[in-house]
């Protein structure tokens, strides 16, 4: 399986200011000084190699877009937050190329940050296009014509041009769809949440976001860690800080970087892809709290070690 990040971003995007590029600039130039670079190739390896990613690159500002690649040429995507834009112009180019036409689309929920991206996507305007939804909402057609109406948007669903099929699926129970087996759960949030586990050629990716979870609530948090049980990747919102989670923000419907250590650990999952970031952190303050998720996994002095990545837009993960 192959796993792509067209968006990370929780809540709305947020694209980098001026002065964030120029501290950037600045950075790299310091790391630079007094170095001589006979070609092109010498400056990557120096970026690639010598600066530190909040330096040379971006965790992007995309809301929640992820596409995996499974057992076949059919398109499989969580969620159409802004990064949804991106991926539709992409696949298209793929479809041009042979790739097939029929788009499967799991929503995690309705909530803005989540649909924003659909008005924008390319190949909805395409007769030859076959789009299916699926998730535990029975509102999602309903949802992706009030973000069209006239008031909000001038252009209105009954325009585009592609075959449309709304699945409504129930947690607890399996489909099989584009040759991978999916399973849904329900989560914490509000108006009510799901994730997904897909399982095919042998792997498993888990995609588990605005998800609260009550560490007071073994029942809940047992359900979760038999669901991630043994995945090959956990996609898994860690929007907060332990202690925003449980004080400040409880009951805003997200989750921690330390309880998705956890959950993972218990789970003996191989990997946590750190997703859903706060949108009023920075690239520096997301790689701050990406180093401290991995101090706070080693220190747990666990059985099995847990990967822990911090997911980009961009970023692509092979299992």
């Amino acid at each position: 399986m192959l796993v792509r990040f067209w968006g990370t971003r929780g809540s709305l995007p947020t694209a980098m200011r001026s002065s964030e590029v120029r501290d950037k600039l600045i950075a790299a130039l310091k790391a630079a000084d007094g170095r001589h670079f006979r070609s092109d190739s010498d400056i990557e390896k120096f970026i690639d190699n010598e600066l530190d990613f909040p330096v040379r690159s971006t965790y992007g500002g995309a809301s929640s877009c992820v596409e995996l690649e499974g057992a076949s040429d059919e398109y499989i995507v969580c969620d159409m937050g802004s990064g949804m834009r991106e991926f539709g112009l992409d696949a298209m180019r793929r479809s041009r190329e042979g790739r097939g036409k029929t788009y499967n689309i799991f929503m995690s929920h309705l909530h803005w940050d989540h649909l924003m991206g659909f008005p924008f996507f390319v190949p909805a305007f395409n007769p030859d296009i076959t789009i299916r939804f699926f998730g535990g909402h029975d509102t999602i057609e309903q949802a992706l014509r009030r973000q069209q109406e006239k008031i909000s948007f001038p252009v209105p669903f009954d325009f585009l041009k592609a075959r449309f099929e709304f699945n409504t699926l129930v947690a607890g129970e399996s489909v099989e769809v584009a040759g991978c087996r999916v399973e849904m759960i329900q989560q914490h949030h509000d108006n009510g949440s799901y994730g997904y586990r897909f399982s095919c050629n042998g792997k498993s990716v888990v995609y588990s976001t605005d998800s609260e979870h009550k560490l007071e609530d073994g029942v809940s948090m047992q359900r979760f860690v038999d669901f991630f049980r043994d995945a090959d990747l956990v996609i898994m919102d860690t929007m907060y800080s332990l202690a925003d989670a449980v004080s400040m923000k409880a009951d805003w419907g997200h989750s921690s970087n330390v309880v998705a250590v956890d959950l993972c650990h218990r789970a003996r999952a191989r990997r946590l892809a750190m997703f859903h970031h706060e949108p009023i952190f920075d690239d520096y303050t997301i790689r701050k709290i990406h180093l401290d998720t991995i101090r706070y996994e080693e220190l747990m002095n666990r059985e099995s070690a847990l990967e822990v990545l911090c997911a980009y837009d961009g970023l692509e993960v092979k299992l």
